[in-house]
């Protein structure tokens, strides 16, 4: 349910790129952690814990989004409200309300740390939600209309914490973050491959994202291999043109 609430409001909020990524973080925590019946105890208070909770997984969300939305030392009301919005959207106003007061509560203890946040996370969840996680905090960096360099550095450095692969972290960053080699990061190789390399390239990437062979139930993570997909063909056909291969 909550995956479908998050659509809608991603949909009113940025169209169809809001609307995927509201159903990403929805489904994350509807079929990884199900509805939380506790209070919002922090995670903060106790890292020895073996599991994650939806209360601990709600906090360090917002934990971390408010990490980035301070990246680049301007905090922009656009992606506050983009925050605030999917929160109400997704736990209603009134869980909303008292998960920001135990997070303001938290953050005036001192500043939190995106490393202790990540590692809680890197040793308790998916590889595959900590790839979501990311898609989210790059859709929040760019609810502005634009990632600046130190969002990214950010969004980097909390990629490391949460163990994600650099590669994954630039092909991810590739589908928000526009450039003139961006085809070829997207296809993890170099401007400089052959075109016989650049053929394997996409086979593999193609093969590898195809939704067909994403043996998961989840239906967030078929949605990013479905995007994905999709970003490896367009890439493909880009770099095509480009070089007039058939």
């Amino acid at each position: 349910m909550i995956k479908w609430l998050g659509a809608v409001v991603g949909f009113f909020i940025r169209g169809l790129s809001g609307a995927v990524l509201g159903f990403f973080a929805g489904s994350i925590i509807d079929n990884f952690f199900g509805s939380s019946k506790g209070n919002a105890r922090s995670v903060f208070d106790d890292y020895t814990r073996p599991n994650v909770t939806a209360a601990d997984f709600e906090l360090n969300l917002l934990s971390l989004c408010s990490i980035v939305i301070k990246a680049d030392g301007q905090v922009s009301q656009t992606e506050m409200d983009y925050v605030r919005q999917y929160f109400v959207s997704t736990y209603g106003k009134d869980k909303a309300n008292a998960i920001f007061r135990s997070f303001n509560e938290i953050n005036k203890k001192g500043q939190i740390s995106a490393q202790k946040v990540c590692t809680f996370l890197a040793q308790r969840t998916r590889y595959e939600v900590r790839l979501q996680l990311l898609h989210f905090l790059f859709g929040i960096a760019q609810a502005d209309g634009s990632i600046s360099n130190p969002e990214i550095q950010k969004i980097r450095e909390i990629a490391g914490y949460l163990r994600v692969s650099l590669n994954e972290f630039d092909s991810i960053k590739a589908m928000f973050v526009k450039s003139a080699n961006n085809s070829y990061k997207i296809l993890d190789i170099s401007k400089s491959a052959t075109d016989a390399e650049v053929k394997k390239a996409y086979r593999e990437m193609a093969k590898k994202y195809h939704p067909d062979r994403v043996n998961t139930q989840d239906e967030a993570i078929k949605k990013g291999a479905e995007e994905k997909f999709k970003q490896v063909q367009t890439a493909y056909e880009t770099i095509q043109k480009e070089r007039g291969l058939n």
